[in-house]
């Protein structure tokens, strides 16, 4: 997942999550990206500064943001363990299920699992909703 600070025409600035530039521009190109603020829908990537590895431990990382940024961290973590505990896990058959359900082969239900990045192109071509729930260090034991 790639992490873009977007400005929408109203100068509200964001961020939005996606899984490269081409994802992002196709969500733009359909109408999926809106400022949350105004509801706009001219969205614009604005500059960032690059993530840059370096040697110091994520604990050292996660202990220098802000309480903003911790709570607002707490809270996608919270939200991302509801739409799991509310959810079927389905794996790495993600794209087959979702489309099952958008075509009513099967009930419709919440599902979460993995889909490659062409696997998420063809469900959006087919207008299939989904979203990525961010996969986050300590989920992956």
């Amino acid at each position: 997942m790639i992490r873009f600070s977007l400005i929408c025409e109203n100068e509200h600035e964001f961020e939005g999550w996606f899984r490269s530039n081409d994802d992002f521009d196709t969500q733009k190109k359909r109408g999926f990206v809106d400022c949350p603020s105004c509801g706009s829908h001219k969205v614009e990537k604005a500059l960032m500064a690059p993530a840059v590895s370096t040697a110091r431990k994520q604990e050292t990382i996660a202990l220098a943001m802000g309480e903003a940024q911790k709570q607002a961290l707490a809270q996608l973590k919270a939200m991302a363990e509801k739409v799991r505990e509310n959810a079927d896990y389905v794996g790495d058959k993600f794209a087959e299920e979702a489309r099952k359900i958008h075509f009513g082969e099967t009930d419709a239900r919440g599902i979460y699992g993995e889909a490659t990045l062409e696997e998420a192109k063809s469900l959006a071509e087919d207008g299939v909703e989904f979203m990525p729930i961010p996969v986050f260090p300590d989920d992956r034991n």
